[in-house]
């Protein structure tokens, strides 16, 4: 690698003069000290800016302007504040951030600038879950949200997203994460903002009290139907994060009995010593909750994530504990809603399972399809009832949080366990019922993290030059999604593969589904065709893309 060592010294000299940050000042000194051995890292940092994206920032904690620091976060904060003025928004701007390293000084910091520009700042009074603070925007009229977070990212992450108040977000983004050009005006906000020196600091910002707390917890609780079962034992994890409490004291006030919880998971921790990667959706991250389950005769396993806004569920089977995947939720929480007789719009997303569609049109019910991310699904309409993600995100109650929220998710799927139980079954149970009346809907995900995120693209090219005629013996079609999406969607009879490289992580993601009817109520039968059909359908897909 030939890098200019010159012009990486003066990036880095004239970013060292305009640091706010002791701390990664002296980072920052010590990598200019090594020079030109350290050139390679300093590159790195320096490669570009952190892109204010729909997903907000997200990045390595680290010095210099491609990393999560106080410097990227009080000009991201001055750019977001100057964007709110000039479209007029005068509601104040409430701030929320979970346990990671650096999220609290991050959150007062945003705080300092709000004040500053002359703005109130609404602190959250603890670090809390992502939908309490999407629940905030909405309890207390603000022009916008700004919650400190990297969600399941790994430990040495860190991140910023942006919701939109009703001033700016409308009816169907009041309290939804913002959507472009939003994200594209913030960022040129920010490139605006000029020496961080010359950006005023106010106070820190008022903290709230309780009662918003209280409020979310009141309307968490109220998601479940006063007279329903409440009969049912759950272990549950938040997984270092900060979903513990708030979820324990949701089940109660609901009526359920607080979970058992995993002692080594349950206090916020943010190095996530017990997971390799803190995302339910990864494997042994579950363990120590279905091994807890197993102990003490759960009926279901829950875990949340980090931020709380996603809902991981286990079951008991003859064979051992087993994980769902998402769109096995995300159908179960439907079905249930729509017997509750929860009228509206039910959506999800392109990658997710095509199932619920046909729950909807059986069902009389109004569906909606999205592009991938929360901040579609939840403008899918204004008569939106449930929304969810195979990424394990729901949305079952739009008018507390209109994003995903694993807390009120977690309480819905209760509310069934417990109904379920009353009758002596369980999710398995209604699961082989609708796999009964709408076939089996057996979905899979390849899923490669790259150092190099031009291995991405390269793949995604690859695809669009020779995609394949024919997956698992099936002629297949093909549906390009560019420009405007990056996005390639492949589909047979009885088979659906859609390819998008991740929005949040450098990983490049193939979701893979196939349909088997059942005969005779076979269920199992199908299921074992499912799965060797969709087991075929990943090796041939990743043959076709070339990167596993």
């Amino acid at each position: 690698m030939n890098l200019d060592v010159e012009r990486l010294r003066a990036q880095a000299e004239q970013w060292l003069a305009d640091d706010p940050d002791l701390i990664t000042s002296s980072e920052l000194s010590r990598l200019l000290a090594g020079l030109p051995g350290t050139a390679p890292e300093l590159a790195d940092r320096f490669s570009g800016p952190l892109t204010f994206g729909t997903a907000g920032l997200r990045g390595p904690l680290r010095a210099g302007p491609n990393g999560m620091n106080l410097a990227v976060v009080r000009a991201a904060a001055a750019g977001l504040v100057r964007w709110l003025d000039e479209k007029g928004a005068i509601g104040p701007l409430v701030i929320g951030y979970d346990a990671r390293h650096g999220s609290k000084d991050f959150a007062e910091e945003t705080a300092r600038v709000c004040t500053g520009a002359g703005r109130r700042a609404l602190l959250l009074p603890d670090h809390l879950p992502t939908p309490v603070l999407a629940y905030a925007v909405r309890a207390l009229d603000a022009a916008a949200g700004v919650m400190v977070t990297a969600s399941h990212n790994p430990p040495q992450d860190n991140g910023y997203k942006v919701y939109l108040g009703a001033e700016l977000g409308g009816v169907v983004g009041a309290g939804a994460q913002l959507v472009a050009p939003a994200d594209a005006e913030i960022e040129h906000a920010i490139r605006a903002v000029g020496p961080l020196a010359d950006v005023p600091l106010g106070q820190p910002g008022e903290v709230l009290g309780p009662d918003l707390l209280d409020g979310y917890l009141t309307a968490a609780a109220g998601v479940v139907e006063a007279e329903s079962p409440r009969e049912l034992a759950v272990a549950y994890t938040p997984m270092h994060g900060v979903g513990g409490a708030v979820l324990g004291a949701a089940f109660t006030r609901a009526g359920f009995a607080a979970p058992a919880v995993v002692a080594l998971q349950a206090a916020p921790d943010p190095d996530f010593p017990t997971v390799a990667f803190p995302n339910p959706e990864e494997p042994g991250a579950m363990d120590l909750v279905t091994n807890l389950a197993r102990e003490i005769g759960a009926d279901i396993a829950v875990a949340t994530d980090p931020d709380a806004d996603r809902c991981a569920v286990a079951i008991p089977t003859p064979t051992g504990w087993r994980t769902l995947r998402g769109d096995e939720v995300g159908i179960l929480l439907a079905d249930h809603l729509i017997r509750r007789g929860v009228r509206g719009r039910y959506a999800t997303t392109i990658v997710s399972s095509s199932m619920l569609r046909a729950l909807c049109e059986k069902r009389g019910v109004p569906y909606g399809e999205t592009l991938t991310g929360f901040k579609w699904i939840v403008r899918a309409g204004e008569d939106l009832a449930f929304g969810y993600e195979e990424a394990l995100g729901y949305c079952v109650a739009p008018r507390i949080a209109r994003d995903k929220d694993g807390i009120t998710a977690a309480l819905t799927v209760a509310e069934l366990a417990a109904g379920l139980r009353s009758e002596l079954r369980g999710l398995g149970d209604r699961l082989d019922e609708l796999a009964n009346e709408f076939g089996c809907y057996v979905t899979d995900q390849l899923s490669v993290r790259v150092d190099d995120v031009s291995e991405i693209a390269d793949a995604m090219a690859r695809l669009r030059a020779k995609p394949p005629t024919t997956l698992i013996d099936e002629p297949v079609r093909v549906e390009d999604l560019m420009p405007d999406n990056d996005v390639v969607i492949l589909r047979g009879d009885g088979l659906r593969v859609v390819v998008r490289p991740s929005g949040t992580e450098p990983k490049l993601k193939a979701y893979l589904e196939v349909v088997e009817p059942v005969h005779d109520g076979d269920v199992t039968a199908a299921r074992q065709l499912g799965s060797a059909a969709i087991s075929a359908l990943r090796t041939e897909m990743a043959a076709a893309l070339g990167i596993w």
